[in-house]
């Protein structure tokens, strides 16, 4: 089984690009974050025809996950209300979580604020939400063993993770506030299944527009697979596919695939 994960920035915008790489790549399951639409106008048919099963969690112009898959999925959740019954609605008012089992794999679908700068609301609003991220976590794992959590984490965890022109102690997405946060979630038993095979740095999954990040390879690794144990030890493979960056008007991230 193969699973994918695409911060897409737009699907309505990038819509070819992706169907021409499911054709090419095959994948079981495409987690895909900034859809950017509300359920209703998001593009169903072009996937359907394909043979893929849709499921969404939408909003306009901003945020939106979903998870596309060649199998129907079981026990879908969208939001973190859907399993956390003592929290604010508030914070499912941006859509970011889409979750859904596929044989005996929970997929965890994540759009993680990016929090705009360090110190700012937004930055002690991404905080937040990872905690809440936690507490919905271990409400998972009451009901199932193997969880491979997904998608823009808006954060690197490690130096290597970053090109070396960029200073990660006072940057957002690298702060030590954000990568304790993760840290901290990762000790609910998950590990990175891009570490498991590749351990040098250089690989990124998001590149900036600005400034020829991609031609100069001066991205971050932010776009992440985090397994339970025993399925990080079912993981064959994890990369990271830079093909369609290198499209005309691409997203700035690339897909990232793991293969059970």
């Amino acid at each position: 089984m193969k699973i994918a994960t695409w911060n897409v920035n737009s699907i309505r915008t990038r819509l070819e690009q992706v169907i021409n790489w499911l054709k090419e790549s095959a994948v079981d399951v495409l987690c895909l974050q900034e859809t950017k639409v509300v359920d209703e106008q998001f593009p169903q048919e072009p996937f359907q025809e394909l043979g893929y099963y849709l499921y969404t969690y939408g909003q306009k112009s901003y945020n939106g996950v979903a998870i596309i898959s060649r199998q129907p999925l079981k026990d879908v959740a969208f939001g973190f209300t859907s399993v956390l019954d003592n929290i604010d609605s508030k914070w499912d008012e941006q859509k970011r979580v889409i979750s859904g089992v596929i044989g005996d794999i929970r997929i965890i679908n994540l759009y993680v604020p990016n929090g705009s700068e360090i110190g700012s609301e937004k930055y002690e609003y991404k905080l937040q939400w990872l905690k809440i991220l936690g507490d919905y976590l271990q409400k998972q794992q009451e009901s199932t063993d193997d969880i491979c959590m997904c998608g823009d984490f808006n954060i690197a965890l490690e130096d290597k993770d970053i090109h070396e022109k960029a200073d990660p102690k006072n940057h957002i997405m690298s702060s030590e506030a954000e990568r304790q946060a993760l840290r901290d979630i990762l000790t609910l038993g998950f590990a990175d299944a891009f570490r498991k095979f590749t351990l040098e740095g250089g690989h990124y999954s998001w590149w900036d527009y600005r400034a020829a990040g991609f031609p100069r390879n001066r991205g971050w690794r932010i776009d992440h697979h985090y397994l339970t144990p025993d399925l990080c030890d079912r993981a064959k493979s994890c990369i990271i596919d830079i093909e369609p960056r290198k499209l005309t008007q691409p997203s700035d991230h690339a897909p990232v695939i793991v293969e059970f």
